[in-house]
């Protein structure tokens, strides 16, 4: 019986440990159900003291642990809104209360509060009339309530403001309720009053500067679906069919018609 020669050897041996790396590599997978993970309440020696879950950091507070039932996060004492805030109403917080105000609210109550805003010019519903004598009388914790939660057709702003920014527009509401109905006797002792038209007046603007204004009324502006190229390829600015943002001709004069009866 001829014997193997060396490369065949070689070659079966090679074989060999090929398919058993394979069998070993098999072996030792790692499944997702078999994950190398500590487990609650279970011991490890790991750790020097045995325990799998690790004390919690101090100082620290878990999501969804934290005790969000104080007026802080509600604004409610009892079940009730109340007039006051959860920390001073300094400076620093009636400017930060006016920065997110301006972001979030002036679109539908505008920048003085009388619910005019951008976007009730444009159609939406009116907003609330914050300068006026029945929101005026709202406690703070309401004005919180209302930017946390909504009411009637003005969405929550829960997650476009955080907890103490909401209270610092409400800061801000009041103080900007009381700018537009301010009186003499809420100035301090001593202090300088001028009248706006004494300042205009001051910074070089004629008597006439300062006059009473009126709301403006809803404007007929067409929505962008609405329009429509006009001849020439140019857009419509002022609403009009064909007004391609261009100034009217001017049509000549007709000549006053003399009456021949009684020389007029």
């Amino acid at each position: 019986m001829p014997m193997p020669s060396k490369k065949a050897i070689y070659r079966g041996t090679m074989a060999i440990v090929a398919m058993a790396a394979m069998l070993a590599a098999a072996g030792c997978r790692q499944d997702m159900q078999n994950q190398p993970k500590m487990i609650p309440q279970r011991g490890t020696p790991f750790f020097e003291s045995g325990r799998s879950v690790r004390p919690q950091v101090f100082g620290t507070v878990a999501r969804g642990q934290e005790d969000e039932s104080d007026y802080f996060h509600t604004g409610l004492i009892k079940g009730q809104v109340e007039d006051t805030m959860p920390f001073p109403a300094t400076e620093t917080v009636l400017l930060r209360g006016q920065e997110q105000y301006n972001l979030y609210c002036t679109p539908c109550h505008s920048r003085v509060g009388n619910g005019r805003g951008m976007i009730v010019e444009r159609g939406y519903k009116p907003a609330g009339d914050l300068i006026g004598a029945r929101i005026m009388k709202e406690p703070l914790g309401h004005y919180f309530d209302v930017i946390s939660h909504g009411y009637g057709a003005m969405p929550d702003y829960a997650a476009q403001i955080t907890t103490q920014d909401r209270w610092a527009v409400a800061a801000y509401i009041r103080a900007l309720q009381l700018s537009q109905h301010a009186a003499l006797k809420d100035v301090p002792a001593g202090t300088n009053i001028q009248t706006v038209a004494e300042v205009s007046q001051q910074m070089g603007y004629g008597p006439g500067f300062i006059a009473g204004w009126t709301l403006p009324q809803l404007t007929n502006v067409p929505s962008a679906g609405d329009m429509k190229p006009v001849a020439g390829g140019s857009w419509p600015t002022n609403g009009a069919p064909g007004a391609a943002g261009k100034q009217p001709e001017a049509r000549p004069a007709k000549k006053q018609e003399t009456s021949k009866r009684g020389g007029h």
